[in-house]
């Protein structure tokens, strides 16, 4: 199954938990990763199949977005990233986050 890697990056911490929220129930993706970029900016990430990922960063951009205050500043998805890419990034599947299944 092609695997896909979502990032949404928000201005702050409510549209991100907006943003997360939403993706997590618009499609059968994981949550992998979270952090704090700069300046009150957030950061989420997603995986899942590339038919799961599209819909579930559509409902996080829109849910980020209707945050009273928020805002998302950008997001980008990567269908079927290579190896290299998330054994440098913090994107992989953990123990704690296991695929959706």
């Amino acid at each position: 199954m092609p695997v896909a890697v979502g990032v949404i990056e928000t201005n702050g911490f409510p549209a991100v938990l907006a943003a997360a929220d939403a993706m997590v129930k618009g499609g059968k993706v994981t949550l992998v990763h979270f952090s704090l970029a700069e300046s009150a900016r957030f950061i989420v990430a997603v995986r899942g199949s590339v038919s799961e990922v599209k819909p579930a960063m559509e409902a996080g951009i829109e849910a980020g977005n209707k945050t009273y205050g928020g805002e998302v500043v950008t997001h980008y998805i990567v269908p079927n990233p290579p190896e290299n890419v998330i054994g440098v990034l913090p994107l992989d599947y953990t123990d704690v986050d296991l695929p959706f299944r």
